[in-house]
Parts: C-alpha cells; structure tokens; sequence
C-alpha cells in the first residue's frame, strides 16, 4: 500500500518557488541560533583565562573538519533520499537512510580512535605548547562524541531529505539551547572547567539522539522509516550518498586552506594585527550569510526531488528563484553592513587593547558590501548541482573559487601589485565575483544541455 504523503513530501513535490520559501524559513533560524551558541560558547570559555581560549582554538580545525563531515554526509543523504522521494520510490529513499546510518556508524569509528588517542601530539604539532594539557582535555570529550555528532546530523539530513525542516530546526535549536545553559554549569558551577564546554556540547547531543530515536522508531510519523528491515546493500546508492558526501565535505577543508591563505598574506603584508581584523570581519561576515546557506541547504532537497522525478523543467525554476531571492537578502545584508560597519566593529574593539583595530574592521566591513551580492550565484548553483548528485562538480567550483580566483587574487592585489592589506581584501571580493558568475553560468550551460537531450 502507498504511504500518504507528508506535507513536507507535498511541498517537496509541489511548486518549487514555495518550496524553498517553506523549507528556507526554519533553516535559517536554526543556522542562526547555531551561530549564535558558538559566539556565546566563545565568551564562556573566555572566562577561564587566554590558555583555555587558545586551547579551544587549537582544536577548532579539526573540530571544523568533523562539522564538513557530517554536514558532507548530511547533503550526500539529503540528495540521495530527495531523488528516490522524487521518483515516488518510497522503498530505496528508506534503503538510502538506513545506508547513510551504516556509513555514519563506519566513518566514526574510523576516525574516533586515533583522534581520541592522539589528541594532545596533534594539538602539540598545531603549535599548542603549554596548552597541550588543555587541548587534550577537551579534545578528547569532543572527538569521543564523534558518533553522536555526525548521526545527529544525517538524522536531520534524513528529515530535510523529506521535507521536514521544522523538525530539523527544532533539533538544532534544542542543541543550541541546551548548549548555552549547560556551559556556564558545567565550567563554572560544577568545576569541571575547559572540559565542561565540551560535555554540555556532548549532552546537548545526547538529548537531540533522543529526540531523533523517538521520531523514527517511537512515534514513526515520518514519511521515511529507518527499518533494518528496509536495508538491501546496494553499491550504487553508497554511491549516491558518497559522490555528494566527500565533495562537499572537503569543500569545508578548502575553507580552512583558504583561510590558512589569507591570514599568511596578512602577515605578510601588515602583520598580526591585519589578521585580528580579518578573524572579527570575518565572523560578521559568515553570521551575515547564513541565510544564504540556508536557502541553498533547501535547494539540494527541492532539486534533488524534482531531479528524482525527472521534472527537469523545475530545475532552472529552483536556480533562478533562489538565486533572485539570495540577492535580495544579499543586498538588503550589504545596505546594513555599509550603514553600520562603524557600530558592529565595536563589538569587537571594546577593550582597551583592541580599539586601535575599530577603524580597520569598519574598512572591511564597508568592502565586504561588494563581496555579498555574489555569493548567492555560488552557493545556488553549487547546491542544485549537489541536489541532482553532481557533488564533484559542486566541488569544482568551489576549487576555482577559492584556490584560483580569491587565493590568486588577493595575492595578485596585496603582493604584486603591492595595495596590501586592502589588496587583499578586495582580491577576495573580486574573486568572489569571478567564482560565482562562473558557477552560475556553468549551471545555466548545464540546465539547457539537460533539457535538450531529456
């Protein structure tokens, strides 16, 4: 007997300009308040003093590459499942989630082990010194809870596979929440230090592997059902999940790199202090864009739906429309930005030691206006090429992006041409440019293709 369609499985199917405005909406507040916990996260951990701050810095890269990981393997799932959804094949979408829970449960316990066992020698190798201790007592709570990270996070992949991303909101809300209470008990109330950060992150986790638990095996009101009993092995749809999983997971790695690159450009070119205003623009600037990722996160679902069911004429409805709609968030974040760069850097500079930097970040800020209304083109049309299974592709553009336009070019205008640290800021805008004209124009030339050969 068919299973009754869900009103987000309707919503997947039906009219995808609506579909990305219903699904958008409760991405974007769970993206914010996400961001928002590792601000206050932050703010906790610097109560403890400047080694435990450093030690948590120390172990971010690594902790951002669990995140690509699980965030890779949340949109392979999504992919995989909103194309068999698409294509009304209920009995491989729920094939496909019971695939992606046995590949999570596999890549955790892969890379748990030497993380857990090696957590101060790669910290030490980092440069920690005196703060290895530290980075080793909270890394190793971290990296244990690896499972329970990266299973949360195709748990919500499954539900946005589907449609459902109010439930999946509320996942991450509940976790963002439960993370700010529980850090100022845990490190301060109940002593546990630098260590109690790391399990109200654990517990918080927990709580949401409950919630997950009960929705697909106690209450079963989702449209997919992760059943043993559902599960046939099958190479190609490890496949499915894979080829979008492992690019989009090491796109987040070309983030660091870039990053990486940047701030030795800075140094470079005007030392530690051009850096510092880097890291706090920066972080404006990624918070500002979280509702243009969320918009492409809903992207890979509707797309992959409309994919599945061979409806090829939505695909160049859904790039255009959530291309349309991110540069109106673009533009309207840019106006904000250029009206108050000069109050959001003093967020930042309200110390003493740190109000010389204010005029700086407001600098960057006012050029990052330039960099907004070009990364909805990007970040659309990677995530429809991610939504029809295209992940290397997706990952492609990402390379050209950020190695060989933004990289190239803030080297070009910082050191070459010798404009600097400003070079550099607006060889990251012009790269940004570059990078999502290309990636919109390499989806539109593969839309017509796709549509004339169908």
């Amino acid at each position: 007997m068919k299973k009754e369609e869900t009103v987000g499985v309707s919503l997947l199917l039906g009219e995808p300009e609506k579909a990305i405005r219903k699904l958008s909406g409760p991405l974007i507040i769970a993206m914010l308040l996400y961001s928002t916990y590792n601000i206050v996260n932050a703010i906790w951990v610097a109560g403890l003093g400047s080694d435990a701050l450093a030690a948590v810095g120390f172990i971010s890269p690594l902790f951002l590459v669990l995140i690509g990981l699980g965030n890779g393997l949340g949109a392979g799932t999504t992919s995989a499942i909103a194309r068999k959804i698409g294509a009304g094949d209920l009995q491989g979408a729920n094939n496909a989630a019971f695939h992606a829970i046995i590949l999570t449960v596999i890549i955790s316990a892969l890379v748990t082990i030497p993380l857990v066992i090696w957590t101060t020698d790669i910290a030490l190798l980092f440069g920690a010194g005196k703060t290895a201790g530290l980075c080793g007592e909270y890394g190793r709570v971290v990296f244990g809870s690896t499972i329970l990270l990266l299973l949360t996070s195709v748990g919500s992949s499954i539900l946005r596979a589907e449609g459902d991303t109010k439930r999946a909101m509320y996942l991450m809300a509940v976790s963002a929440l439960m993370n700010m209470v529980l850090d100022p008990l845990l490190i301060y109330t109940a002593g546990m230090g630098i260590a109690g950060a790391a399990w109200g992150m654990v517990i918080s986790q927990v709580f949401v592997a409950i919630i997950l638990v009960y929705w697909f095996f106690g209450k079963k009101d989702t449209y997919i059902s992760v059943s043993r009993r559902s599960f046939i092995y099958q190479r190609q749809t490890m496949w499915d999940i894979l080829s979008v999983g492992i690019p989009a997971s090491l796109e987040f790695f070309l983030m660091s790199l870039l990053a990486i690159i940047i701030n030795g450009l800075l140094v470079h070119v005007a030392g530690t202090d051009a850096v510092a205003v880097y890291a706090a623009g920066w972080r404006v600037v990624i918070f500002a864009i979280i509702p243009l990722a969320a918009i492409g996160t809903s992207v890979i679902s509707v797309a992959g739906a409309a994919f599945g069911g061979r409806r090829y004429e939505k695909l160049p409805v859904i790039l255009n429309y959530s291309v349309k709609t991110g540069l109106m968030v673009a533009i309207s974040l840019s106006v904000i930005t250029w009206l108050f760069s000069n109050q959001i850097a003093t967020i930042f500079t309200y110390s003493p030691e740190s109000i010389h930097l204010a005029p700086s970040i407001a600098a960057f800020l006012a050029t990052m206006c330039f960099f907004y209304p070009f990364v909805p083109p990007g970040i659309m049309s990677g995530s429809l090429f991610q939504g029809v299974g295209k992940g290397m592709t997706s990952l492609a553009l990402n390379i050209f992006r950020n190695l060989l336009f933004i990289a190239v070019f803030a080297y070009l205008f910082g050191i070459v041409l010798g404009y600097g640290e400003h070079g550099i800021w607006w060889g990251i805008v012009a790269g940004d440019i570059l990078g999502g004209t290309l990636a919109f124009i390499w989806a539109r030339v593969y839309l017509s293709r796709l549509l004339r050969y169908q």
